[in-house]
């Protein structure tokens, strides 16, 4: 028998009471979030007053409207819902460090060993509706020895397991789901259902070892089945899970799937089903809060490096270098300045990030004081030591790399230092690029996300030191370069010229600037000394001629 306990929280409402969150409960009216689905408009998540007025996730936005005239919708947010969900998570570390997402609206906690901390698994899950109910949400919770008992318990059995689930109508025939349909809701005559009884719970406890018993009486859909199969065991009138449980193992595996067997395994814990926290991001921080108020430039540096060390030694320990590093300093009168500098490289270093702080001091305003620091990295990476080898060969390598290193740290000095007067993205530096085309020969990258370029192809023929878009010449429609030709409006003479470099255009591009076919490049000396790139342009679905493309220094 396992001795692993799983809470299972369910938010039904948690698109739409998010948003009534943000309201901050002055939305009286039936809210409903609204989602595209197979090129139509379905609610995804209803407030409780939607609810009461007969609406349900999954129906058409139509149908709803003319249930419920006074609807207000918002469209559905699929990130704002997860980092949501992820805010819930975080909540929910406070029953125990074993919570895991099960998105897109419910949370799975591993609770053994902890629920005695709380007084019982009872008193916990009072516990958690009670904090949800501060949070303006609704929940459903299970607790059971597996996580498909405890999702389906807190989805099919809340309260009290039920001779027949009202979400047991999604596995019945078309013919009974249409009749369903017309039934009418408690809110249109029908009998209201039973309001909750004081203290009792928010959810169904499945007592250690008697799993099966608890979730033997739920429909099929409980155990999380695909809608091919729960329609297939619909039509042989298999519509609990004790029914499924009874049917023989191999004829229900070779005829719905071995899914179908996987879940009911995994319900009743004959296989087992971990569940994965999410791992808590990476976080440093570090505060000084000071007995004075502070306002001057050298106070606040010291401050600086009495937070920088501890700050760095975390980062180490962790095989991190921060990339961004942010400075608030908080004022006594509640206010705040905030100050944020980028790094070219990602470091532990305190030598190399003070000077970065140093120069942004500036933009802080003191007021009337600054009486806590506070010193965080947003944004870091990994950073991997380097090993060398102990012979020779290989130490002369690591000796060459230290050196470049070295040499890059100095760069990347300049690059922060820059980068924080003018910003990073200011600064660039160029790359080579696989192409024979001379304008597409580098490309711009920027200099504190990128390594210097160290393997630069070696052209056939010197190339112009400076380039820009092609230029018309006036000269011979003759491929050998001109004695005499005007550009830019004046004459020129030929002096010396070398070439042909023949450059022919990407075919498995449609570059305009290339519609003029081959290109001959020439080297021109004019006899006033300029030294310029020509080409002829053999023609091409564009006219040729002579151009100007560049000039050597």
């Amino acid at each position: 028998m396992s001795n692993r306990r799983i809470l299972s929280l369910w938010f039904p409402r948690m698109g739409a009471e998010r948003l009534l969150r943000r309201a901050r409960g002055h939305l009286e009216a039936p809210l409903a979030v609204v989602a595209d689905d197979h090129n139509m408009q379905v609610l995804s998540s209803v407030s409780e007053a939607a609810a009461a007025a007969g609406l349900k996730p999954g129906m058409a936005l139509r149908d709803a409207s003319a249930i419920a005239p006074d609807l207000i919708t918002r469209p559905r947010d699929e990130p704002a819902e997860a980092m949501f969900l992820a805010g819930l998570r975080r909540w929910a570390g406070k029953f125990s460090p074993w919570v895991a997402e099960a998105p897109p609206d419910a949370l799975v906690i591993d609770l053994t060993g902890c629920a005695h901390l709380f007084g019982g698994e009872a008193a916990l899950m009072t516990q958690a509706a009670t904090d949800c109910a501060d949070l303006g949400l609704s929940v459903q919770a299970g607790i059971a020895d597996t996580l498909g008992a405890a999702w389906a318990l807190a989805r099919f059995a809340s309260g009290s397991l039920p001779g027949r689930s009202g979400d047991a109508i999604d596995q019945e025939a078309p013919a009974t789901r249409a009749r369903a349909a017309k039934r009418k809701h408690w809110t249109r005559g029908g009998a209201a259902p039973p309001p909750r009884a004081q203290g009792q719970l928010p959810g169904r406890i499945a007592p250690p070892g008697q799993t099966r018993a608890a979730i033997s009486g739920l429909p099929v859909t409980a155990l999380r089945l695909s809608d091919a199969a729960i329609a297939g065991l619909s039509r042989l009138g298999v519509r609990r899970i004790d029914d499924l449980a009874g049917l023989p193992r191999a004829a229900t595996a070779r005829r719905f799937g071995a899914d179908v067997v996987a879940r009911l395994d995994q319900a009743l814990g004959n296989l087992p089903e971990p569940v994965s926290p999410a791992r808590a991001p990476d976080h440093f921080a570090v505060r000084l809060s000071l007995p004075d108020p502070i306002g001057l430039e050298a106070d606040i540096l010291a401050g600086i490096d009495r937070l920088l060390e501890p700050l760095c030694d975390r980062l180490r320990a962790r095989g991190r270098g921060a990339r961004r590093v942010r400075l608030q300093a908080m004022r006594v009168d509640a206010a705040s300045a905030v100050i944020e500098v980028g790094l070219a490289r990602p470091t532990a270093n305190p030598d190399r990030i003070r000077p970065l702080l140093a120069l942004k001091l500036g933009e802080i305003d003191a007021g009337y004081g600054i009486d806590v620091l506070r010193l965080s990295v947003p944004v870091s990476e990994p950073v991997h030591p380097v090993q060398h080898a102990g012979h020779a060969e290989a130490a002369a390598r690591g000796r060459a790399v230290m050196t470049a290193q070295a040499r890059g740290v100095d760069i990347d000095d300049l690059i922060g230092r820059l980068g924080a007067r003018i910003g990073l993205e200011a600064i660039t530096r160029t790359h080579p690029a696989d192409s024979h085309i001379p304008e597409k020969t580098a490309t711009i990258m920027g200099a504190a996300w990128s390594e210097p370029a160290t393997d630069w192809p070696e052209p056939p023929t010197a190339r112009a030191l400076i380039l820009w878009p092609p230029e018309p010449v006036m000269a011979p429609d003759d491929p050998m370069p001109p004695v005499e030709f005007r550009w830019r409006r004046m004459a020129h003479k030929l002096a010396e010229a070398r070439g042909p470099e023949r450059i022919a255009p990407e075919w498995w591009l449609d570059d305009p600037n290339w519609r003029s076919g081959l290109r001959d490049y020439w080297q021109v000396v004019t006899e006033s000394g300029d030294r310029l790139w020509l080409y002829y342009a053999h023609g091409g679905t564009m006219s040729g001629g002579w151009f100007a493309q560049g000039r050597f220094a």
